[in-house]
């Protein structure tokens, strides 16, 4: 062996691949490369409860410092991989220094989209993605008093959602003409905008951001449809791009994505990836496709620490996601979107429904608000490939969980 296994990438698939690989059986070298300097941590709670200011930091690591000592780690935090040599099989580090790899998994995540209009760079104006942005917007949230959260999105609807239970004055804009469009259908984001206007948020659809100013000790954020609102706080929220760069400047396939087929291999067989930065081949939706979320990152870096291992592992697992908006849960399981036909079990309200998707007849996923059972039954259904039809989750004696029980 020429060096050691080398994870890029600290975040939930990096740090998933260094567990498997170890729990794996796999005793040799292992490094693990992150460019922030603090220990692996989650995301998701950076736009939920971490902003309260009620969920300490510490809360959120993954393992505790002794964890990387025990499993013999190599951690190495504050550092970033500048170029891959893919023939010598050597990294270069930013402080000038190499490494040499026997195999390589890449998981680079991805970085916020940032907005490209005149004032995107005003101070007051925050993006959340790293655990230093939450830090720096949840003491921020302790002073404003008026805040404008672009994008209706998860990130941003979960922004809003938390700004307004600690009592701040928040609009939402939204360059489509509804919310969360890209994930849910028209009659969950009608759910949604009623939901966050009974809660007193302020809805612009339709409507992209223009430019920002300062005003005095205030922001002035103008619309392209001449809609002018003032705030004290600008938090972004427009989606995420995948890191591809150093995959693409040593010559790997990428498209939208660090391209993997089922055993998260690249087309260099020495190299892995997983996680928010691949375009994977999904065995559960026969489909290639690129997920953002925590599920994802976890199986398929299992996947991806198996084939480093020489393991005939693929990855055909159920997608799934989650929201936290007030108390409302939004859980969703398998891609509904598109569909030909949708039925909604229960009445569509805060005390829980269902909505479950379906082409020519076959399930495929279901969006639960507050009932958690209809999310796992229907995880169930799709796992275990059970037909159940439009007609049996229409109607409401139709026992669920006894089906995927099957």
């Amino acid at each position: 062996m020429r060096g050691p296994v080398v994870v890029i990438g600290a975040g939930q698939a990096g740090m998933q691949i260094c567990d498997s690989l170890r729990k794996g059986g796999y005793a040799g070298p292992l490094v693990l490369i992150g460019e922030e300097s603090s220990l692996p941590y989650q995301r998701p709670p950076l736009s939920k409860k971490f902003l309260t200011g009620t969920v300490d930091a510490d809360r959120l690591l993954f393992r505790p410092a002794d964890f990387y000592v025990k499993n013999d780690v190599d951690l190495r935090l504050g550092q970033r991989v500048c170029a891959i040599d893919r023939q010598q099989r050597t990294l270069t580090l930013d402080d000038g220094g190499t490494l040499t790899y026997s195999k390589l998994a890449l998981a680079t995540g991805s970085r916020v989209r940032t907005l490209s209009c005149p004032g995107a760079d005003l101070d007051g104006v925050y993006y959340i993605r790293t655990l230093d942005d939450g830090k720096s917007l949840c003491e921020r949230l302790t002073h404003a008093e008026r805040i404008v959260v672009i994008g209706g999105g998860f990130i941003g609807l979960e922004v809003a959602a938390i700004a307004r239970e600690l009592d701040k004055s928040v609009v939402v804009i939204e360059a489509t003409d509804r919310l969360m469009a890209r994930a849910i259908p028209p009659i969950l984001s009608d759910f949604y905008a009623s939901l966050h206007r009974e809660r007193g948020v302020g809805l612009f659809l339709g409507q992209g951001v223009k430019e920002i100013r300062r005003d005095g000790d205030m922001l002035s954020l103008e619309t392209d449809a001449g809609t002018v609102e003032h705030a004290d706080t600008i938090v972004v929220g427009i989606g995420i791009v995948p890191n591809v760069e150093i995959a693409e400047h040593s010559g790997l396939a990428c498209r939208n994505g660090i391209i993997v087929d089922a055993r998260s291999v690249t087309d260099d067989p020495d190299i892995v990836a997983a996680g928010d930065c691949t375009m994977h081949y999904n065995g559960f939706l026969a489909r290639e496709i690129r997920l953002e979320s925590v599920q994802n990152a976890v199986d398929q870096a299992k996947v991806a620490a198996a084939s480093l291992c020489g393991q005939d592992k693929t990855y055909a697992v159920v997608p799934w996601f989650w929201s936290d908006q007030y108390d409302v849960k939004l859980q969703m399981a398998g891609i509904g979107q598109p569909h030909e036909e949708y039925v909604v079990r229960g009445t569509i309200g805060p005390d829980g429904f269902s909505i479950f998707y379906f082409n020519e007849g076959a399930l495929l996923g279901a969006d639960s608000v507050n009932r958690p059972a209809d999310h796992m039954a229907c995880r169930k259904l799709l796992a275990k490939g059970i037909a159940i039809g439009p007609e049996q989750v229409g109607d409401p004696a139709f026992d669920l969980k006894q089906a995927a029980q099957a």
